[in-house]
């Protein structure tokens, strides 16, 4: 008999419009309706559902049979979902991530997304995110940027088909990995309605040259999707909240002013393992932080430019980046 985690107290007055969710990627060793029975045992808003192997299997058989499934059980938790693409070997049992739309053959990655895109759809989603994935050492930065601007149209007529919120995420290591080259890409895209950003708090952290506050506010008119971790300066690790270098009363102050409504879901993939008392811990990391009263995020994340410098280096090799996504 499962005995469930007691459902937390409602949030208090001043946390009402902070949506939490959770990544399924948190939750690999659960069967996908027990991960989604204990969120919302602990009080959760909604998911951030990575498709993948056991979780939705875009590829395996019954896929609209499957899909009705889980919406119904989404609207019996009273869940809302965001669907993410950043299933690790879902394509390729031997390669991390491939094909990604930089690849030589690029079709399995683009039916994937295509397919996400049908499924969010179907669910309702607030978003489906995806990523651009990192140059190939053998595709010249030129093409790689071609080739993603050519998949990346490809989806974004998909998702207008569709009715989808598309939010792209920049991501350290990969081809788009800063808000500036959302940016570049967005505009090579004639900037579509349909094509939003995935902000990982985390990631404003690792890399970007603001405040993540002020990150939240550069895109603010284009947020569809947060995920949110901690984080440490030019190391691209997820953390636990309280174990890195973030702030995160400003940060949640940023996103009410920024008028954000969506959710913002936690993105912990290293912590399968005591997913239930992370995500316990996590949520009520987040209400209080979302309840106390902000004082700023200035010590530190105003970090000198030159700091930038050493960050990149360290987030742009393939080799550092420890996330398990």
């Amino acid at each position: 008999m499962t005995v469930p985690h007691p459902r937390p107290a409602p949030p208090t007055a001043d946390a009402t419009t902070l949506r939490l969710g959770y990544g399924t990627n948190g939750f690999a060793n659960h069967r996908l309706d027990d991960a989604l029975a204990v969120l919302a045992d602990l009080g959760y808003d909604g998911v951030a559902l990575t498709l993948d192997h056991d979780h939705l299997d875009p590829f395996a058989p019954g896929l609209a049979r499957r899909v009705a499934v889980l919406g119904r059980r989404l609207a019996e938790l009273g869940l809302a979902v965001v669907i993410e693409t950043g299933a690790r070997y879902l394509l390729d049992p031997w390669h991390k991530h491939a094909p990604t739309l930089l690849h030589d053959d690029p079709t399995r990655r683009i039916e994937f997304l295509r397919r996400a895109v049908r499924i969010g759809a179907d669910l309702g989603a607030e978003a489906v995110s995806f990523w651009a994935g990192v140059r190939p050492e053998t595709v010249s930065p030129q093409c790689a940027w071609d080739r993603l601007v050519a998949g990346c149209a490809t989806v974004v007529d998909a998702a207008d088909s569709a009715g989808v919120t598309l939010g792209f995420e920049p991501e350290p290591g990969m081809l788009v990995q800063d808000i500036a080259d959302w940016r570049r890409l967005r505009a090579a895209l004639g900037d579509p309605a349909r094509f939003g950003i995935t902000l990982d708090i985390g990631h404003c952290r690792c890399l970007e040259p603001w405040p993540v506050p002020q990150c939240v506010a550069e895109v603010a008119g284009h947020l569809v999707n947060v995920q949110i971790d901690d984080m440490r300066r030019g190391v691209h690790e997820h953390l636990e909240f309280g174990t890195g270098e973030i702030d995160f009363p400003p940060v949640l102050t940023a996103l009410a002013e920024a008028g954000y409504r969506g959710l913002v879901a936690v993105e912990l993939p290293r912590d399968s393992h005591a997913a239930p008392d992370v995500a316990a811990r996590s949520i009520d990391f987040l209400r209080a932080a979302a309840a106390t009263s902000t004082g700023g995020d200035r010590r530190r994340q105003e970090v000198p430019a030159k700091a930038l410098s050493s960050a990149s280096t360290d987030a742009t090799d393939p080799g550092t980046d420890r996330r398990v996504e």
